[in-house]
């Protein structure tokens, strides 16, 4: 249903944008068509096809300055080289070539039609992502405990370690202190004794 309304949607836009059997991506492209071909028609009705010389001078002319820049204006360069290269008075060196202002690499594809519109995932593939998401959640649950696990074990360990390194160091140095200070007492109690003796 949706593909029917979208073709018939292509089909409405391309007759607005239709031009002398061409199809144009923009309005404006249609319209610069439409300009071109009454462009044309005025020529053809004064152009004098007896004077070869001054049609190649009007030839040279649109194409130096660009008249036609639309396939429709090009079709009738192509007509008017065409003549002039049948016509025995003009040296065909003399005839220029038809230059084109576009490219036609593809880029314009890709905008109109993208790609993914084009390639629809297969069911299976739809399947099988489908079947893989419970053992994707299932293995990231997993890792989340295992991580949650290691900083538990991490936080309650002896040694030290990034998250309780400080705590163990004033720890240990404390200990030190402590029993620094004990042996010191110890130290002047017996010198205390010895005094007492020597007394």
């Amino acid at each position: 249903m949706a593909d029917m309304q979208e073709r018939k949607t292509e089909e409405k836009s391309a007759q607005t944008l239709e031009a002398e059997g061409f199809v144009f991506y923009t309005q404006k492209d249609a319209e610069l068509a439409m300009q071109e071909r009454k462009k044309i028609q005025y020529l053809k009705a004064h152009m004098d096809y007896g004077n070869p010389p001054g049609v190649l001078n009007l030839y040279e002319k649109a194409i130096r300055e660009r008249v036609f820049k639309t396939p429709v204006g090009l079709v009738f360069l192509k007509e008017v080289q065409d003549y002039l290269i049948k016509s025995p008075n003009i040296d065909n060196s003399a005839i220029a070539s038809i230059p084109l202002f576009v490219t036609y690499e593809g880029s314009l594809r890709a905008h109109t039609q993208p790609a993914r519109r084009h390639i629809q995932p297969s069911a299976g593939k739809r399947e099988k992502s489908s079947a893989l998401l419970p053992v994707s959640v299932g293995i990231n649950i997993v890792l989340v405990i295992a991580v949650i696990a290691m900083f538990a074990i991490t936080l309650t360990s002896d040694q030290p370690n990034i998250l309780n390194y400080e705590r163990a160091i004033l720890d240990k140095y404390a200990g030190w202190e402590q029993e620094l200070t004990q042996r010191e007492r110890d130290i002047r109690e017996a010198e205390r004794n010895l005094q007492l003796e020597k007394d």
